[in-house]
């Protein structure tokens, strides 16, 4: 005697060995034998043979008609039987049984299973729409061939025009347009990024890196809605000066300007002059919430997103010929040995009279020039005077930065400025510390923490950079955290460090100034006007958003300074290069601020020179795949120096500031290397 039954969902067909009880004994075609309880037989016949009568069921379900057996099968529950006996018009054989037993099994829409051999047909609506459930997947089947057809030909379906940073992105794995990508990418072994650029969807991978920053940091766009621009106030005193900033060519927004004014005593009276938005932008107004919602400027080789609309930028920017309106920092200095005598911090206007330009004056302000006191340029008295300052005031940062246990800071490693135009990029080598440099960084250094002490004794709070081995359960990386008290920035060699020398940049600049412009307009009454009072949930909502936009805009930064590396490797034809040793497998390359690994690389000193074949690069991922060809006989870089704290992680480049950045930021970079801010 044969069987045919059901075991885990599955139909088997056997010939039965022996039985005991309610048990067979059932050896299959293929040899093996197994326990089958009586329960889950459906069938029991002589003939054909098990493997003869499964097939024969298998053509038998093949040609049965769905349509017409849910007609037949009424609205009442059915045993297979039951219903085989009206659709074949007589008792069915073994086989039509068993192929009907299939087919029921096999069309679920059709026929809801009841138990062991019994079904009921389904409802009539249920049924209907089933089927066009079934239907409209077929349809978008072909659809969605159609799309892979044309994706592997090179070309973007309609469909996908407006959806191709969604598809990259954020997708919806569930829509067909995703499904045919990812079908398409398979079928090509390739990744949707490098589909997309194939068939255009993708204009470049420059694009490609902007489009997903954008998409995840810009969504709604990175265009400005129209706002009136706010005015500062009309009754502010013009002072006494003739300013003047240093910036890079690309400098729109200018936040700093110095001013030098000998005093008939002899003592030396210095201006630093910041721009002030916070005259005339009010907390919680409308460009307030566009400032708070970008948090920075975006800095990019050949690019930037500022923070603020250019028609506001335009109306602080701290621009030659203009008379502007600026919180500004007096220092009274005796210049026979750079005491500060006092400081004093008021807001005024500030007639503007030159912008110097570093690409103008880097050949002829050095060090050796400012020494003898040779060559002509705009504001030679003035910056030979703030040079001497700036050294000074260096020398006791490092002085203070010893004392916090920290190796004073080198100024023999060497810097990179991108210059990006029609999509050609120049990198030049700067060395770091240059004087124009150091001006610059020394007296914002200067700015903002004798500002940051301003709040603290006032009672105001702020939102102040600190850095500190162990200070507040820290780890001993010297991370640099916001925090919105005074604390010491030890990589610095600062007691308080509150950024306020760039409010069109930054919005923690913009906040600052709004609590200094309230403790040098109120005094000791600050603490009652300030918009931001002590343990503000506001201010510490502030510090963690600013915290969270800036990481993303370093990596943002980071990625397309690589990205600039690679194309000019293949813009210069760039087939072997010199590079140092950071770690480990861990490499610079000496021309451009491109940081490599190469797994395998014997162990060399940090500093050691080498030199390596460029085998291949990839602008969609970043990567770069070298090989090593000699190491230097002397292994010691000519150029690179490094400090204990300068070990940078193995993947990641090293950030490198961009020439239109706040000299406050190039300056803590400087600092404090593998910690490089935006």
């Amino acid at each position: 005697m044969n069987v045919f039954f059901e075991e885990s969902g599955d139909f088997k067909v056997g010939t039965v060995l022996s039985q005991a009880g309610e048990a067979y004994q059932v050896e299959m075609a293929s040899g093996k034998r197994s326990k089958v309880k009586a329960r889950d037989v459906l069938l029991q016949y002589e003939k054909p043979a098990p493997e003869v009568l499964l097939g024969e069921a298998k053509a038998v379900a093949a040609d049965v008609d769905l349509d017409f057996l849910w007609e037949v099968a009424g609205e009442e529950e059915f045993g297979f039987a039951e219903l085989g006996a009206e659709y074949f018009g007589h008792a069915p054989l073994p086989h039509e049984a068993a192929g009907l037993i299939l087919a029921l099994h096999s069309a679920p829409i059709y026929f809801h299973k009841k138990g062991r051999g019994r079904y009921k047909a389904a409802p009539e609506q249920t049924l209907k729409a089933a089927l066009a459930g079934i239907e409209k997947k077929k349809q978008q089947a072909i659809v969605q061939q159609q799309y892979v057809d044309e994706l592997k030909e090179n070309r973007l379906p309609a469909s996908m025009h407006n959806i191709v940073q969604q598809l990259l992105f954020k997708p919806d794995k569930n829509t067909i347009e995703y499904k045919a990508l990812d079908a398409a990418c398979n079928e090509l072994h390739t990744s949707p990024a490098r589909l997309m650029l194939a068939v255009g969807g993708i204009g470049s991978a420059k694009d490609l890196h902007m489009a997903k920053f954008l998409f995840e940091n810009f969504p709604k766009g990175h265009g400005f809605p129209d706002v009136a621009v706010p005015a500062a106030p009309s009754d502010l005193p013009v002072a006494a000066v003739e300013a003047f900033s240093i910036d890079d060519v690309t400098t729109t927004e200018i936040d700093d300007a110095f001013s030098v004014v000998h005093q008939p005593d002899g003592k030396v009276r210095i201006g630093i002059h910041i721009a002030a938005p916070g005259l005339g932008i009010k907390p919680d107004d409308a460009i307030d919430k566009i400032a708070r919602a970008r948090m920075s400027t975006v800095y990019m080789p050949g690019d930037k997103i500022t923070m603020l609309p250019d028609s506001v930028v335009d109306a602080f920017t701290l621009a030659e010929g203009k008379t502007c309106p600026a919180l500004s920092l007096y220092a009274t200095l005796d210049p026979s040995d750079w005491t500060v005598i006092a400081t004093e911090t008021r807001a005024e206007l500030v007639p503007i009279a030159n912008n110097l330009r570093h690409n103008e004056l880097d050949d002829v302000v050095n060090e050796e020039t400012l020494a003898s006191g040779a060559g002509e340029y705009p504001r030679k008295a003035e910056l030979t005077l703030l040079w001497g300052w700036a050294r000074h005031l260096e020398a006791g940062r490092m002085v203070k930065r010893e004392a916090f246990g920290l190796k004073p800071e080198q100024n023999n490693r060497v810097d990179f400025n991108f210059y990006v135009e029609n999509d050609v990029v120049t990198i030049t080598r700067r060395k770091r510390g240059a004087p124009l440099d150091k001006i610059v960084a020394e007296l914002m250094i200067f700015a903002n923490s004798t500002w940051g002490k301003l709040m603290h004794d006032h009672g105001v709070p702020g939102i102040y950079r600190s850095q500190g081995q162990g200070v507040g359960g820290w780890n001993a990386k010297m991370q640099v955290r916001m925090v919105t008290h005074a604390a010491p920035h030890q990589g610095l060699g600062v007691d308080q460090y509150a950024w306020s020398t760039s409010p069109l940049r930054r919005y923690t600049d913009l906040v600052n100034q709004w609590q200094i412009l309230a403790v040098a307009e109120k005094g000791v009454m600050a603490p009652l006007v300030a918009p931001f009072k002590q343990k503000d949930a506001n201010l510490f909502a502030i510090v963690s958003a600013f915290d969270a936009a800036y990481a993303a805009y370093a990596d943002f930064q980071a990625n397309m300074e690589r990205y600039w590396c690679l194309r000019w490797l293949g813009q210069e034809d760039i087939r072997q290069v010199d590079a140092v040793v950071l770690k480990d497998e861990v490499l610079r390359l000496t021309d451009i601020p491109l940081v490599i690994r190469l797994p395998g690389m014997p162990q060399l000193a940090r500093g050691a020179a080498v030199k390596l074949d460029v085998l291949r690069w990839d602008e969609v991922d970043l990567s770069i795949e070298t090989r090593l060809l000699e190491v230097a006989a002397d292994q010691a870089a000519t150029d690179v120096e490094f400090d204990e704290e300068e070990l940078v992680g193995e993947t990641v480049p090293e950030l490198v500031p961009d020439p239109d950045q706040p000299a406050d930021e190039k300056a803590e970079a400087a600092e404090n290397p593998g910690q490089t801010p935006v």
